[in-house]
């Protein structure tokens, strides 16, 4: 149990700092920058807070992805013979690294671009559409933690 505690534990901290981190965003610091600030400092300011998020979220992914398969191989030999919690948490890790990838490759680099031409429109417009991607994620990633704490009765 000792070589299977530290891929755990880093698999955990891996998704708090996921989650945890969508949760703060969307709940805290969303609310609190629309009441503080203006359009466009608003907007520069996302621009850069997702430019420090997304680094801790790659370092995320991929402790996630090296940690659950370590923990697949040394505890269930592999997807097949894995319990179904374990394939449902694989499936919503997925979900949630399609929808960061979203965000990342198509959303940010035009809430970028809009920020450079100091299009505040369209930038707001894009924002938008990330604030909803981010909440659809931070849906997902609490039904994997319901999913991955709850696993005694599945």
């Amino acid at each position: 149990m000792l070589a299977f505690a530290l891929p755990y534990t880093l698999h955990v901290l891996a998704a708090l700092v996921w989650v945890g981190g969508m949760f703060f965003a969307w709940l805290i610091l969303r609310p609190a920058t629309v009441a503080a600030l203006e359009g466009p400092a608003r907007l520069r300011l996302w621009v850069e807070v997702f430019r420090r998020f997304f680094a801790w979220v790659w370092a995320a992914v991929a402790i996630l992805a090296i940690s659950g398969i370590g923990m697949l191989h040394m505890r269930f030999s592999g997807f097949e013979t894995a319990p179904h919690y374990v394939q449902l948490m694989i499936g919503g890790g997925i979900v949630m690294f399609a929808l960061f990838m979203r965000v990342q490759s198509l959303m940010l680099p035009e809430l970028r671009a809009a920020v450079q031409a100091e299009d505040w429109a369209a930038g707001a417009a894009v924002l938008a559409r990330i604030r909803r991607t981010v909440g659809a994620n931070l849906l997902h990633g609490l039904a994997v933690v319901a999913v991955a704490s709850s696993r005694v009765l599945l």
